[in-house]
């Protein structure tokens, strides 16, 4: 059974893919900007993290998702379609990235 925590990563994850590879009518650059360095380790669509004061930005969806999404490995994770992302995040060890209460 998968907590509700990891559960909504899941779901952010997916609805980030479908803003990056515009699969919904939503504006890739009102939410997210790529980060400009294309040689880093990880994946070609690594995105940019906005700095944020108030607890309200930091808890915004555009915000909460890119550490997550930057953490997608390379060799895990297909951005070939959409079904194949959804079979390989579950691949993915988020524990070093979720709060334990």
């Amino acid at each position: 059974m998968t907590t509700l925590e990891l559960r909504r990563v899941h779901f952010d994850l997916v609805t980030c893919y479908k803003i990056v590879f515009n699969l919904i009518k939503v504006q890739f650059d009102d939410f997210f900007s790529f980060i400009p360095v294309t040689k880093t380790r990880g994946h070609p669509y690594r995105l940019f993290v906005n700095f944020a004061k108030k607890n309200v930005r930091k808890n915004f969806f555009a915000h909460r998702v890119v550490k997550y999404w930057n953490f997608l490995p390379a060799d895990v994770v297909d951005f070939t379609s959409l079904c194949h992302f959804r079979q390989t995040i579950t691949r993915v060890d988020f524990s070093e990235l979720l709060v334990i209460d």
